[in-house]
Parts: C-alpha cells; sequence; structure tokens
C-alpha cells in the first residue's frame, strides 16, 4: 500500500439498500470486494483508515443513497488490541482464499507446459497462448496483492509462484526458437514483447481521482463523529435494521 494503515482506526461503511432490485445489493458487494473491505456483519464493511479507503466509502454511500438506500461512514477504533489482530485475521482469511486459488491456477499453467513440452507441441501458437496465460496471472497477482492490506508468507509464496511460471514459459519458448530454427533470443528479454515480433517475422518468413470526502452532516445522510469502539456501531447497526432485514 502506498498509503501508511493506521491499526486500531477503521473505516465503517454501514449500507442497507432496498430488496428490489437485488442488483443494487450485488453490485456493492462487487464493489466492496474489489476494493478488498471485509464483511463483519449483514451491510457493514470495514476497511483500515487511509484517505484513500475514506474517500472510496463516502463515494460508495452517496452511490447507495441514489439507490434509494440509507448509508454512513464512520471511524471507529477497535475496544482491545486483540479486536484488531481478530480484525486483521479477518481481511488476511479474504486474501487466503484468493492466493490459495492463483496457486492453483499457478500449478495449472505450469502442468500444462509440462503437458506441451511432453508431447513436443513446441509451436508458436501454444507459446503465444501460454503468454497470454501468463499476463492473466500477473495481472490477477498484482490485483489480489493491491487489497492485501495486512500480507503474510502468501504473499511471498504467490510472487514465487509466479516467477516459477515464468522461467517454465522462457524454457518452454526457448525450445519453440529452437524448433522453429529462430535464434539470437536474449535473456531476460521481455517474454510477451519479443516472441510477438519474432512470431511476426518468423510467420513471415514462413508463408501475427478521488474526491476529497465530503464534511459529514446530521441529516441520516452522512456522518462523522469521533472515533468509536466497532463493537458499539455493530450493536446499533444490529438493532436499526431489525431481524430479517436485508443489507
Amino acid at each position: 500500500m502506498d498509503e501508511e494503515i493506521y491499526l486500531s482506526s477503521w473505516l465503517v461503511l454501514l449500507a442497507q439498500l432496498p430488496s428490489k432490485p437485488s442488483s443494487a445489493r450485488v453490485a456493492l458487494w462487487r464493489r466492496m470486494r474489489t476494493a478488498g473491505a471485509t464483511a463483519v456483519v449483514n451491510g457493514a464493511w470495514m476497511l483500515p483508515r487511509t484517505t484513500a479507503h475514506e474517500t472510496f466509502f463516502e463515494q460508495s454511500r452517496e452511490d447507495v443513497i441514489r439507490r434509494g438506500g440509507i448509508g454512513f461512514v464512520l471511524r471507529v477504533s477497535g475496544p482491545s488490541p486483540e479486536s484488531d489482530e481478530s480484525i486483521v485475521r479477518l481481511f488476511q482469511s479474504d486474501r487466503s482464499r484468493e492466493y490459495d486459488e492463483f496457486a492453483e491456477r499457478c500449478t495449472a499453467f505450469l502442468n500444462e507446459i509440462n503437458r506441451e513440452s511432453t508431447a513436443e507441441k513446441y509451436t508458436f501458437a501454444e507459446m503465444e497462448e501460454s503468454e497470454q496465460d501468463l499476463k492473466k496471472l500477473a495481472r490477477w497477482l498484482a490485483k489480489i496483492q493491491a487489497r492485501d492490506f495486512f500480507p503474510d508468507e502468501r504473499k511471498d509464496r504467490s510472487n514465487d509462484l509466479l516467477a516459477q511460471c515464468r522461467r517454465a514459459l522462457r524454457g518452454f519458448s526457448q525450445q519453440v526458437y529452437k524448433v522453429e530454427g529462430v535464434r539470437g533470443v536474449r535473456r531476460g528479454m521481455e517474454l510477451s514483447h519479443y516472441s510477438r515480433a519474432r512470431t511476426r517475422r518468423a510467420l513471415t518468413l514462413s508463408a501475427q481521482s478521488p474526491r476529497a470526502p465530503r464534511r459529514a452532516s446530521d441529516n441520516g445522510r452522512a456522518l462523522s463523529v469521533k472515533p468509536v469502539h466497532l463493537c458499539e456501531v455493530l450493536r446499533g447497526w444490529k438493532r436499526f435494521k431489525g431481524p430479517g432485514r436485508d443489507g
């Protein structure tokens, strides 16, 4: 993260949308997950306190109101260091699931490279397809890490896995160049840029900001308060929503 994250200081978005259309709630859920927010109770989303996150929550709150809902953005503090650690574990658990899925995709990528190598399918088409798959893996990992506010060993393992995929593709590409009679590959050159230019040549020869958050008011459409304990906020939110009401 470019911004410093302050432990014991959190942002909570309380959002309640009409039950219909359901697409509004789905859109909010996707927006929160993309940003790395974690759900603490139904309709309550949390992020570490930074200026960027405060702006994001404020914009999300405004969108909730435009859709006929109710929204509040609060600064809260954990009631104890143990509570802060529990909150951090929630974020890490969310990222853990994403890192695990990323690892599965990397394993599938490596298995595919091994199958193609065993079958000696050293063709430009296979190489280009694998390059595109590797690009997708790299973009996906960058998105996961951008919302990994409390990284642990899984981040390093994922970086190692991506590096392993790069090495496997580099070795496969070397074999493609050898089979196709393309010489002069420089080690370390960006594969996607190099192979695309070489592929086109070989085929030719042989025949491809954010607004600052508004000041809060007390009209129910925005709320800014002194830091309060998270448990107090969630208890009040549950009483406000009542049992069985959608978030």
